[in-house]
């Protein structure tokens, strides 16, 4: 009772709150900005918190986390440019919903969506975190493999109606995926004997093009003079009904849970969370074809997954000292840089902090509600009413500070726009743009997963389904690939019995 008293006093003091309030509200700014993204805020950040209380910088880290990851979904929603990378499934029914006068809807519904997601993942930390963390212990090479595997088979559930495009759109992003330094042999891949290219290609560089420059090039090529009306985007009007929020708990549930799991697993992070309860939801819906057309379920999974991802990815973080991603790992680096030590002892040296961190992780999730909702429908979905012919130049700087600011590289900036032709011409051709972020983003992490298996086992294959934890996530990859199908079977006898 004492300690849970000084965690109360330590979080809800005047310092902590304006910390979380005011990170919150900078987070929203920086996911509704593209190109920005919560790790260079966050990076930005850590230098500045030398001088702070630990638990007031870490108050700042949890609200620019929590704020930033719901942020991307405004632009994502109106503009159909995903302001996180995490936000790229929300653009899949939240930008037609806009297109048919649903902006604020949709809006309200990735509010909601964000902070439950954000809840259940701070609440999964608070309570159950230690217990899951010591599960990750006994995943290796080969699970990892089956886990990337079972991300790349939601493939399926995202190419629609055209399966060899999808697959031909998912090799793209694998191929692109193997630029760079080989992580197990150091020998350079597609380089071209350019440096530049000895890291790879940036993800954020290459997502921002892929999905932020052909609705641009779009919205020039219609030479909107007059912009949208008030009328138009019908932003004073959402509500949400308890009918529709009780119709949304199967979905918010689903994708928590997957969010969460997703998060405690090093490496992995909140866009495949984000495609995998996106994916889990279309096949779970009685009307899966509406998917991709304004599905206000497909933006309530996709908001939920990814910001479920993110209080679950500090479990093995805090528990472990082992970074589920690249905010977790600063995260760590804004603990030493204070002295603490993060790993199984964190908890028992200093509960105060690892508690007030927790209730600051939950505490920022629900103040989405509070300024992400009126931040979204009463300032940044503004932004619509602008001409388009003033709209693409604001968005073409911008989004070329935000890749700039990245690396510092000019070279960059014509990765971004040969990323975004490319994107723009695969919409011209009908090819998905879902599959080739998938591919870019699981192809390494299965490539070297499995070959560190291969490795290990000395090439011998059958110990990647022999552990017990394969061959249950190489049959729920199997499930995966088969629902779908079995889905159509079911669909064409039953158009075949009404006929």
């Amino acid at each position: 009772m004492e300690l849970l008293t000084q965690i109360a006093g330590s979080v809800l003091s005047l310092g902590s709150v304006a910390a979380m309030l005011g990170a919150s509200l900078l987070g929203v700014l920086i996911g509704a900005l593209p190109g920005l993204n919560p790790v260079m805020a966050i990076a930005l950040l850590l230098p500045l918190t030398y001088s702070m209380e630990p638990l007031i910088a870490l108050g700042m880290v949890a609200g620019i986390y929590n704020g930033s990851m719901y942020g991307g979904a405004i632009p994502a929603i109106l503009m159909r440019i995903p302001g996180t990378p995490a936000a790229i499934a929300t653009t899949f029914d939240g930008f037609p919903m806009t297109q048919r006068g649903e902006a604020a809807r949709a809006l309200k519904i990735a509010c909601w969506s964000s902070a439950i997601g954000g809840t259940a993942s701070a609440l999964a930390l608070m309570t159950i975190g230690p217990l899951l963390a010591r599960a990750t212990l006994h995943f290796g090479p080969a699970e990892y493999f089956w886990i990337a595997m079972f991300g790349m088979a939601s493939i399926g559930v995202l190419v629609g109606d055209d399966a060899l495009k999808g697959l031909m759109a998912a090799v793209l992003g694998l191929l692109l995926g193997t630029v760079g330094l080989d992580n197990l042999s150091g020998i350079p891949r597609f380089t071209f004997g350019e440096p530049w290219l000895l890291s790879g290609l940036d993800l954020i560089v290459i997502l921002v093009g892929l999905y932020a420059l052909p609705p641009v090039i779009a919205l020039a090529e219609q030479a909107d003079l007059k912009g949208l009306s008030a009328a138009a985007l019908k932003l004073g009007r959402a509500r949400l009904g308890w009918a529709e929020i009780r119709g949304m708990v199967p979905t918010w549930m689903r994708s928590s849970f997957i969010g969460i799991g997703v998060g405690i697993l090093p490496g992995a992070g909140g866009n495949i969370a984000a495609f995998l309860s996106y994916s889990a939801a279309k096949s779970a819906s009685k009307d899966p074809d509406s998917f991709g057309k304004g599905n206000p379920h497909g933006v309530a999974a996709a908001e939920c997954g990814n910001n479920a991802d993110n209080a679950a990815s500090m479990i093995p973080a805090l528990a472990l000292g082992i970074p589920g991603n690249v905010v977790a790992a600063l995260v760590l680096g804004a603990l030493l840089i204070h002295g603490l030590q993060p790993g199984p002892q964190l908890f028992h040296q200093n509960p105060a902090l690892v508690g007030g961190f927790m209730a600051q992780m939950l505490i920022t999730s629900l103040l989405i509600l509070l300024v992400g909702g009126a931040a979204a429908t009463r300032v940044f979905a503004q932004v619509q009413r602008l001409p388009g012919v003033l709209l693409v130049p604001m968005i073409l700087v911008l989004m070329a500070v935000g890749v700039y600011v990245i690396n510092g590289r000019v070279v960059d900036l014509w990765v971004m726009f040969a990323a975004g032709l490319a994107g723009y011409l695969l919409e011209k051709l009908s090819f998905p743009l879902a599959p080739v972020v998938l591919g870019l983003i699981l192809g390494p992490m299965a490539e070297q997963s499995v070959r560190r298996a291969l490795l290990i086992s000395r090439g011998d294959a059958t110990e990647l389904l022999t552990r017990p934890i394969s061959a249950v996530i190489a049959v729920a990859t199997l499930g995966l690939i088969l629902w779908p199908l079995l889905r159509a079977f079911q669909r064409r006898r039953r158009a075949a019995a009404r006929d």
